[in-house]
């Protein structure tokens, strides 16, 4: 293992830092909206402008980034991401109302949005070309740990402390990180760029499409998707944008975003890969939760807990894919963890509400490590096959794509649990059956028992009359034993629809893993020699 000097000990510490908190804020105040809603007084679908104005911005300055550094420098923008996501929130801890937390957590995304592709620029200037994929090790540490932990940071804190500490948590280690960056990162010979001419057009189209397309994809289900005339108008707006968008960046001779880095094959296919990788990760994060708590009935913080493994082995094999890369290549690594990560997919596909956390243990466990051979594997070949130059702009366009996919991942998988579970309920409630023995404690003990999808029912009368005994007993009305007993038949076969429908998403998030195998198979490792420049 080739040692770290302590100026590159240092870098890598202060990179870590801001990778860490950037990503952490995607997922961390998820759990506390329902905490805030109630302070701020507002309703559900209000509530989830909180996230929103943080991706919405992420996704809007990420590609924009190489744009910025032309004009400031790439480290002065670096210290202005910092220092820009600090101040957006310690002012969220303020919020007084929902106006205020939406500005300022749009703030905190232009600086979180920021320091993604930059501080895969930074690290990869930091290490020498056979410690390509070391670096991307740190970064990916930062990047998939941070939503993964998310979740169980923001309940812990919102149930021990308060809401706002979700936001003030990130001061002190804001500070830590500008102090480091102003001492070895930020380059003071910098000049500011004069006399470049601003593409105004592309940034302006650039912001409305994917603005439209963010907004669209958060609301959608919301909304009821295209039933509805404000999603339509995102969507005309968003394509219309974009269109004119592409079309102005690979005709113009300085553009704001270099989309011509897509021709590029090298870096195109691992791209696209990378965009699968966000779809899976983010879908993961959302099901999961619900997976826990409304199948399972786990409590929000045992399902933060539950979801720890993935994290865990995430962080544990980073380090690990880093020193294999170059020992048998990124393409092999790539096709592996696609592959185990289909794999790991199919136990997940075959739930029942019998399903304990510990079954679900080792299908995350694997999907972590089959993740942090992706994700290193990925970032290092598609950088590798750009120029010095095009890094900061590459790295800008290949964060998008994962974060962008990771929205429209969740916006896919959420309509498709929500409509699956709805065709599982008809089809279950016209085959509900009591097997034998037609007694109540059958049904307690083991409940799958009263679902067949093969037979009718011709003994419910008697699977309830079992019910309303034990109703009885337990204190129950006569007048309400049939509603009583309905409910419970109700619940539970809402439940038995839901994790079906976990099952249909879950496979069809197999498939697309297997789909990433096949792209993999085209995968283009190329030596790189910007270093040397």
């Amino acid at each position: 293992m080739i040692a770290l000097g302590f100026s590159q000990i240092m870098i890598t510490i202060a990179v870590m830092i801001c990778i860490f908190m950037s990503s952490l804020d995607i997922s961390i105040v998820n759990v506390a909206i329902p905490t805030i809603r109630g302070a701020i007084g507002v309703s559900i679908s209000e509530a989830t402008w909180i996230s929103t104005s943080y991706m919405l911005a992420n996704v809007i300055v990420m590609p924009a980034i190489n744009f910025l550094t032309s004009i400031f420098g790439k480290t002065r923008c670096f210290f202005a991401g910092v220092l820009l996501f600090g101040i957006g929130s310690f002012l969220c801890g303020f919020s007084w109302n929902l106006e205020s937390i939406i500005i300022f957590r749009a703030l905190q995304g232009i600086g979180g949005g920021a320091l993604i592709p930059l501080s895969q620029a930074i690290l990869r200037e930091n290490f020498p070309p056979n410690e390509q994929a070391k670096a991307m090790s740190f970064f990916g540490i930062g990047i998939v740990l941070g939503p993964g932990l998310g979740p169980t940071i923001g309940g812990w804190i919102t149930d021990n402390i308060n809401w706002n500490w979700i936001f003030f948590i990130n001061v002190p280690f804001v500070i830590i990180d500008l102090l480091l960056i102003f001492i070895f990162i930020l380059d003071k010979s910098e000049k500011f760029s004069k006399g470049i001419k601003i593409d105004y057009f592309g940034l302006i189209t650039m912001a409305i499409g994917l603005g439209a397309l963010q907004i669209m994809l958060e609301k959608g289900q919301e909304n009821n998707w295209f039933s509805s005339q404000f999603i339509v108008n995102l969507a005309i707006i968003s394509f219309i944008s974009l269109v004119l968008f592409a079309i102005r960046e690979f005709t113009c001779e300085k553009p704001a975003v270099n989309l011509k880095l897509l021709k590029n094959f090298g870096f195109f296919n691992p791209t696209v890969i990378q965009g699968i990788f966000g779809m899976g990760l983010f879908a993961g994060l959302f099901l999961l939760p619900i997976l826990f708590q409304e199948s399972l009935g786990y409590s929000a913080t045992e399902a933060g807990i539950a979801m720890i493994p993935r994290s865990i082995s995430m962080a544990m094999f980073m380090p690990i894919a880093g020193r294999l890369y170059n020992r048998i290549g990124g393409k092999k690594m790539v096709m592996f963890a696609a592959a185990l990560t289909s794999l790991s997919l199919v136990p997940l596909s075959f739930m029942s509400l019998n399903t304990s956390a510990w079954d679900l243990f080792w299908p995350q466990f694997v999907q972590g490590i089959a993740f942090a051979f992706i994700f290193v594997s990925l970032s290092t070949i598609a950088l590798m096959a750009l120029e010095r130059k095009d890094i900061v702009s590459g790295a800008g366009l290949f964060n998008l794509v994962r974060v962008l996919c990771g929205s429209i991942g969740t916006a896919v998988f959420a309509t498709q649990l929500e409509n699956n579970q709805i065709i599982n309920r008809a089809y279950l409630t016209e085959h509900i059956v009591t097997n034998s023995p037609y007694t109540v404690q059958g049904f307690m003990t083991n409940p799958a028992t009263i679902l067949s999808p093969l037979t009718t029912s011709p003994a419910i009368s008697k699977f309830f009359a079992g019910i309303n005994q034990v109703l009885m007993i337990q204190g129950a009305s006569a007048a309400d034993l049939n509603n009583k007993a309905y409910a419970m038949l109700s619940n539970f076969v809402d439940r038995q629809a839901l994790i079906m429908s976990f099952n249909h998403v879950f496979f069809e998030l197999c498939l697309l893993f297997c789909v990433a195998f096949v792209l993999s198979l085209f995968l283009v490792e190329r030596k790189s020699s910007w270093h040397k420049e």
